[in-house]
């Protein structure tokens, strides 16, 4: 999901990074779930950042367990599938799948102690502002009857307890949930034992439950704790007296097999997937370390877990993604202070935005700059007579959606409306299957992506006829029409109406509505057909330049960067001269900094407030600077198994914006990280006189500058 930041002892071990100082290529190309790790260790830090305010930084813990949720679902499984592949497995991925399994495993581990400690130190900054986090043995007389009562109205109802046979099979666990492992017995008798297994309820009862206090004090108990203290009231019946419970979590492989039946719809493919998904082979297994040998043994053989599944012991609670939603409780200061929404001074609120754009190209710099003009621009469109279709791509969509409510109310005014649905947008799937429906019972012409490919491209196209002719009107972004994750996600939105432009966004529009088509382009970089050749022939142009004694450079930002061909082509360019400066969030295969191999490249990558989203290209060309938004990370996926596209920025004043956020970016020395071969993750400093934070920093430049042009 987020950001996060990193401990300033950050110790990832050093044998997991690239110490071979010649040109090898096998040996200068970070494993990209290696290096994912690193990443998720940089928003491991941000819970130990004291600069932080305290509940963010459990908001920290939240996202690091999340993102590993995610990575063991994804990154774990499609390694774990590759491993059955031998040989060929490792001409993939230029690395031996179950060497690097045992890497994460070890990493994991690591990190998994690491984030115990954090939390347990957290815990005594929360009792230094008197909130504290109890369990089932620390309430008083008070609280229990409060905690009893809870429970009998709100938890108990969700509560249904699997009762277990030693002799038979177990339920298949569910995955994300977690469940309490039930050890029952009768005082003085080791016979009796029963075991009993219940899913912790959080999809319909909040995970943390604030308790009444007599004092200034602030006290909440888990909802697993809940159920712990009333385990005798929930087994009543059976009549034991002695009651242990663990907290145990399963993670699936999440990946979804397509099957390619023509007889079948593609919407019933997904939910045939999806279901198989909830089966899917169990790739992690986390578990209360407390929990009796022999009780963990059982529990293996009977949930198909095998040794080189990652089994990793942890401490009393599981699935730390609630602590996201940790309750906002205390002193004012302990949470980020809200940050007002910057307006964009050249959209007046009671103007036509379609007025404005027909002028001037206009960025938008999300999270800083609100979202809602894009809505704005939406709802103009579908009451404008004049406007006669929109088209959009959707790849995830906010719980309740201003887009979706604008498009529909569209067709209700007579537009024509095409909306391109990504089913297949991982964890979103079951989301854009109810998306799709709503949209078709309201008039909407669905496309639900190109076969083979993913539909990444972040684009949409309004027609408006004018003295006779059809204009057009759009939006190319690097992140998705959300307004949810606009909230938090650093990205740009260009709105423009530039005929250069946008005739070739319709283009893209034609492919999705006849694969068979494809167009020629001359603005728009699109993938999987030219994306790949066309930045290939920008690096050499820059290497060219520089061997003939001319200023050559490249700056990238990206949240991921791992395409083997592209990073030796990079590399290239670095010997010849060409200066390379890369912004990556997240996986990062290249390694910086090697004598002779990529000496010219410095690398950096920021975790803070806002995830850092945006994709944006520079390259100096001669003088004559060529900048780029795109949807695109530099991947394999992005380049040959997307439909993505990267959108050249010709205004100078917006070329000027986008080199002072790149500025912010690499001036910043107190949430940048170096990147460098050994994964050290430290924090870039001393680089610059006066502290500089590039979100922040960036923030008061567009409240400062932005519209008095």
């Amino acid at each position: 999901m987020l950001v996060g930041k990193v401990m300033q002892t950050d110790d990832i071990s050093e044998q997991d990074a690239t110490e071979e100082e010649s040109f090898d290529m096998n040996k200068n190309f970070t494993s990209k779930e290696i290096s994912w790790l690193s990443f998720n260790n940089r928003v491991l830090q941000e819970a130990t950042d004291p600069t932080v305010p305290l509940i963010e930084r459990i908001t920290f813990l939240g996202i690091f367990s999340s993102n590993l949720d995610e990575f063991f679902r994804v990154r774990v499984a499609t390694l774990k599938r590759l491993s059955r592949l031998g040989k060929r497995a490792e001409s993939l991925i230029r690395n031996k799948p179950t060497e690097i399994l045992q890497q994460i495993h070890e990493i994991v581990l690591e990190q998994t102690e690491k984030f115990n400690q954090i939390y347990e130190g957290i815990l005594l900054e929360l009792a230094e502002h008197n909130i504290f986090i109890v369990n089932e043995h620390q309430l008083d007389e008070r609280q229990g009857e409060f905690v009893k009562s809870y429970f009998w109205k709100e938890v108990r109802p969700k509560l249904f307890p699997i009762m277990l046979n030693p002799k038979a099979r177990f339920p298949e666990l569910q995955d994300k949930s977690i469940y309490l492992f039930v050890n029952m017995a009768k005082k003085g008798s080791s016979k009796k034992k029963r075991f009993s297994l219940i899913e912790v309820p959080t999809e319909h009862s909040p995970r943390f439950l604030l308790l009444p206090s007599p004092n200034d004090n602030r006290y909440i108990i888990l909802l697993d704790d809940v159920i712990r203290y009333n385990l005798h009231e929930l087994f009543s019946t059976l009549h034991y007296d002695e009651y242990h419970a663990y907290t145990i979590k399963l993670t699936r492989d999440a990946e979804l097999d397509i099957e390619d039946d023509v007889s079948q719809s593609y919407i019933n493919k997904i939910h045939k997937s999806l279901r198989k998904r909830r089966g899917g082979h169990p790739v992690r297994f986390v578990f209360d370390e407390q929990i009796p040998e022999d009780d963990l043994d059982m529990l293996l053989k009977k949930f198909n877990v095998k040794k080189n599944d990652a089994i990793i012991p942890g401490a009393r609670y599981h699935n730390f993604k609630d602590f996201m939603k940790f309750p906002r409780i205390g002193p004012d200061f302990l949470v980020y202070s809200e940050t007002p929404k910057l307006p964009h001074k050249m959209l007046p609120q009671h103007d036509s935005l379609l007025s404005v754009i027909r002028k001037k190209d206009i960025l938008l710099h999300i999270a800083y700059q609100s979202f809602t003009y894009i809505i704005d621009m939406l709802r103009e469109a579908s009451i404008d007579p004049r406007v006669s279709s929109i088209k959009i791509t959707l790849y995830r969509l906010a719980k309740n959606s201003s887009i979706v409510n604008a498009l529909v109310n569209a067709v209700k005014n007579g537009k024509q409306v095409t909306v391109v649905l990504e089913l297949q947008a991982r964890f979103d799937e079951e989301a854009n299957i109810f998306w799709a429906d709503k949209f078709q019972q309201e008039g909407v012409k669905v496309i639900f992506g190109v076969p083979g490919l993913k539909v990444h491209a972040k684009l949409c196209l309004i027609t408006r006829r004018e003295k006779g002719k059809d204009m057009y009107y759009g939006v190319v972004g690097t992140g998705n029409f959300n307004e949810d994750t606009a909230k938090i996600y650093s990205d740009h939105c260009l709105l423009t109406a530039d005929r250069r432009i946008m005739k070739e966004v319709a283009k893209v529009f034609e492919f999705f509505e006849n694969n068979y088509n494809v167009n020629s382009f001359s603005h728009l970089v699109v993938a999987p057909f030219y994306m790949r050749k066309y930045f290939t022939k920008l690096i050499k142009n820059e290497m060219k330049n520089a061997e003939a004694g001319k200023e050559a450079y490249i700056i990238l930002k990206l949240n991921n960067l791992a395409d083997y061909n592209i990073i030796q082509q990079l590399y290239e360019a670095s010997q010849a001269g060409v200066k390379i400066r890369l912004m990556v969030r997240g996986m990062f295969s290249l390694v910086p900094g090697i004598e002779g191999v990529s000496e010219n490249i410095e690398a950096t990558g920021i975790v803070d407030k806002f995830l850092e989203h945006s994709r944006i290209f520079v390259f100096c060309n001669d003088g004559d600077e060529k900048y780029f938004l795109s949807s695109a990370d530099w991947m394999p996926r992005n380049f040959d198994r997307r439909v993505e596209t990267a959108c050249p920025i010709y205004d100078k004043d917006l070329q000027d914006e986008l080199k002072a956020f790149l500025d912010y970016q690499w001036k910043d020395n107190t949430k940048a990280r170096i990147l460098d071969k050994k994964l050290k993750n430290k924090y870039k400093d001393g680089a610059f006189t006066s502290s500089s934070r590039a979100q922040k920093d960036f923030y008061f430049y567009l409240r400062d500058h932005i519209g008095h042009r």
